[in-house]
């Protein structure tokens, strides 16, 4: 059972990891580039359609980096460390972008909340791709 739990651990931060790069590079810059106008409406989808993107897939993550924290002591402490990961990405998630985007949210466009949305964004996409490091490293050594 652990081989399974290790590669769908692997499976979901490659996922996220995907995503978090595409964001980081590509969709939060782009941001800026959206006119005042229509950034309330462009915003908006945003939220709606990345939730489908990644809240299921983040619920999975912690849930399974704790099962596999707890079933795979085996493995040493990097399983401890992949959950520790997971709760620093959810973390900067809740306490960091959202609050960026509720300032979004509320006052529409504005340049500096985006910059800063940026830059702290880099917080949850080193913690994906050490994860995925991480398991990845964990994943070889097994097989």
């Amino acid at each position: 059972m652990l081989p399974k739990l290790l590669l769908v651990n692997f499976a979901l931060a490659a996922y996220l990891t995907g995503v978090i790069w595409m964001v980081q590079l590509v969709h939060y810059p782009g941001f800026a580039q959206v006119p005042a106008a229509g950034f309330g409406a462009f915003h908006q989808a945003h939220l709606r359609r990345m939730g489908w993107v990644v809240m299921a897939p983040m619920v999975a993550e912690l849930l399974l980096s704790g099962w596999l924290a707890w079933a795979g002591r085996e493995l040493g402490a990097a399983v401890w460390g992949s959950l520790a990961l997971v709760v620093i990405i959810w973390l900067v998630t809740f306490f960091i972008s959202v609050p960026f985007h509720n300032r979004l949210t509320r006052d529409g466009y504005n340049y500096i909340t985006i910059d800063g949305l940026v830059r702290t964004n880099w917080l949850r996409t080193l913690a994906w791709t050490l994860r995925l490091g991480l398991l990845g490293y964990l994943l070889w050594e097994r097989l």
